[in-house]
């Protein structure tokens, strides 16, 4: 690995893939940050089958900015409505209010991922971390279409989200630690354990959003200071603008695409994907495809 590509132990491989090969990514990472279908398993699988390096962790969690600016302004009257709303409440003193209570529940489910997180941080984004390997998660993959396919088998599908209670935050929340482990992914996780909870699908995908906020925003924050603190480049501050834009607009489209489909449709689509992306992964590592 060149010095390039590990910048104080963060694994910034996207310098060296140049701003034409991050645009190309930038598209597979917004289109697979916020579909059910891991975008870390597409960040390994299209470099290996392109013979580009892995754009590097660094890449993938520095994307992040992408999806919240996608999420909320796709879900921007969701937003303003639980960010005045929670003002306005408080501001009354008024506890009970509705926006107030979700919001609230929405920081506290967000604690399990950022202590988790943090306890993992130095194995997530190291330099060649294992974690990162096709058989972990192509493994991953699998056992998620497997799950995701329970719910959608099994689960009622009749509640909204006006009805949902912090207990249900609190589990999706915990869901969402799940998603650090590579190709679990935290849209996947959350919108699978959404449903387990028989939520309705498009109501599962729009609570999977809405929760995910604070831990987007974290995430995306906390590589952008990781990136500062290592110096990183003005060249590659520059290629990773271009991924970010163009992660923006592709992230958009996605949660257009999965409102969608989950509306009209369900979550099969995905769970099929998922399972046949899993068994490529893990047999294109058997069979010498992949390395």
């Amino acid at each position: 690995m060149s010095a390039d590509a590990c910048t104080q132990g963060l694994d910034t491989g996207f310098i060296e893939l140049g701003a034409a090969k991050v645009a190309a990514l930038g598209v597979v990472q917004g289109i697979s940050e916020l579909l059910p279908i891991s975008s870390t398993a597409h960040m390994r699988i299209v470099p290996a089958l392109l013979g580009w390096r892995d754009p590097g962790s660094a890449f993938s969690a520095a994307m992040q900015m992408a999806a919240l600016a996608a999420v909320v302004s796709y879900f921007w009257s969701d937003v303003r409505g639980l960010v005045f709303g929670s003002i306005d409440a408080l501001r009354r003193r008024d506890f009970h209010d509705w926006n107030l209570r979700f919001t609230t529940w929405i920081l506290l489910a967000t604690l399990p991922l950022v202590i988790f997180g943090t306890l993992l941080s130095k194995w997530l984004n190291a330099c060649g971390t294992p974690l990162r390997s096709l058989p972990v998660i192509g493994v991953a993959c699998i056992v998620m279409a497997v799950l995701l396919a329970l719910a959608e088998k099994f689960c009622a599908h009749r509640r909204t989200l006006d009805n949902v209670s912090l207990k249900d935050a609190m589990l999706v929340g915990i869901a969402q630690a799940g998603a650090l482990i590579p190709g679990v992914s935290r849209s996947g996780s959350t919108l699978t354990a959404a449903m387990f909870l028989d939520l309705e699908r498009d109501q599962a995908a729009r609570f999977s959003f809405l929760l995910g906020l604070p831990a987007i925003f974290l995430a995306g924050a906390r590589e952008f200071y990781e990136l500062y603190k290592a110096n990183l480049s003005a060249d590659g501050w520059m290629i990773l603008a271009v991924g970010l834009v163009v992660a923006s607009i592709s992230a958009f489209v996605a949660i257009w695409s999965l409102m969608r489909i989950l509306e009209k449709f369900s979550s099969w689509p995905f769970v099929v994907y998922r399972f046949l992306l899993g068994v490529f992964l893990l047999a294109g590592v058997a069979l010498g495809w992949l390395q």
